[in-house]
């Protein structure tokens, strides 16, 4: 949270301005695209239709474009920055890219608290829109530094884990659950069966969970959770006191504690996923596409497959819509056979030809 001001007519003029300058952005950026993704044989599964929404092309490159500018226009609106506020966040690097991008752009500081093994490129990238890094040792160390650093500069916690669910509206105004069913609308199956997407914040699985409510849909929300995340274990037993003694090696989605943006009640299964398998599929779909994504797009296509084959062997037909999360050039190491041997265990080519059979 920040520290206590009021807003004088000035300051009053000058959120306005900043309100008026965001939603100018917005207006000026073209909605992402869904994909239709055609899986070679084997994978490829008849009456079964695999669409993919393209969140890397966002200004920022990620899904997480969409999170930044509803955690700020919800801050300005909540009267809880002015122009003088220094804009703190915690995250693993793709939600502080995408705030610093929005923090230069309405002329706020921002420093951004990432564990130590964030990505060089996501940091270059926080640089780049003018931010500030604040490097801890653990993701389980990142909430307290953060809170730290608001109090010390009189500053602004964005907070992205409480307030991811709240700062979105979930009933429409352009969210991303509304643009994927509009885009669906003329597809051979306009409801999809299942959407499936991974948690960091828990804010996307809750908006698109409280969305198919609200318009009384019978799509199922899956959430894909990768190793030492303890979404699976919180989902499974209803335990928000779980925690893991480790971080999740795929960025930008598992955590260390349960977040308060992850709502349990609106998803409909959570799937574990094994590291390796994220990025052998990760690999598999960037020589499908001819351009690299990222590892968490990898987790996303393994709950697909997972999905596709509970479909097949149910006699459903049906779509399932996943989300492109980033793009795979903030993770070339990924894309490197020695680098991943050494920190995930050998074997990525065979098990992306396992994948493929």
């Amino acid at each position: 949270m920040s520290s206590a001001f009021s807003l004088n007519s000035s300051d009053r003029a000058w959120v306005e301005e900043a309100v008026r300058k965001i939603e100018g952005d917005f207006t000026r950026t073209a909605d992402t695209h869904l994909i239709t993704l055609d899986l070679p044989p084997p994978l490829a599964l008849d009456g079964i239709d695999v669409y993919f929404k393209d969140e890397s092309t966002h200004p920022t490159g990620s899904l997480k474009h969409r999170l930044a500018r509803s955690l700020l226009l919800y801050a300005l609106c909540n009267g809880w920055v002015g122009p003088k506020t220094t804009l703190v966040e915690a995250s693993s690097g793709s939600t502080a890219i995408s705030e610093a991008y929005f923090a230069r752009l309405i002329g706020l500081p921002f420093i951004a608290v990432v564990p130590q093994s964030t990505a060089q490129s996501k940091c270059d990238l926080i640089r780049f829109y003018g931010g500030q890094v604040h490097f801890v040792q653990r993701a389980s160390e990142v909430y307290e530094a953060a809170r730290e650093l608001a109090v010390q500069t009189g500053g602004h916690y964005m907070d992205q884990f409480t307030f991811a669910e709240r700062a979105t509206d979930w009933r429409g105004n352009n969210n991303i659950a509304e643009s994927v069913f509009a885009q669906m609308a003329h597809e051979r199956y306009p409801v999809p069966s299942w959407v499936v997407v991974g948690a960091g914040t828990g804010g996307t699985s809750a908006t698109f969970g409280r969305f198919v409510r609200y318009k009384r849909l019978p799509t199922q929300v899956a959430v894909v959770d990768p190793e030492n995340s303890v979404f699976y274990p919180y989902f499974e037993t209803g335990d928000a006191t779980v925690t893991s003694s480790h971080s999740s090696r795929i960025e930008g989605i598992g955590r260390p504690r349960v977040e308060p943006s992850f709502i349990r009640q609106v998803v409909s299964d959570v799937l574990p996923i094994k590291d390796l398998d994220s990025i052998a599929a990760m690999r598999m779909m960037s020589d499908w596409l001819g351009r690299r994504v990222g590892p968490s797009t990898g987790t996303n296509l393994i709950g697909v497959i997972n999905l596709m084959r509970r479909m097949q062997a149910n006699g459903e037909r049906g779509s399932i819509v996943s989300l492109i999360c980033d793009g795979g050039d903030r993770y070339a190491h990924l894309y490197d056979d020695a680098w991943v041997d050494e920190h995930y265990g050998p074997g990525i080519q065979e098990r992306k030809s396992a994948l493929a059979r």
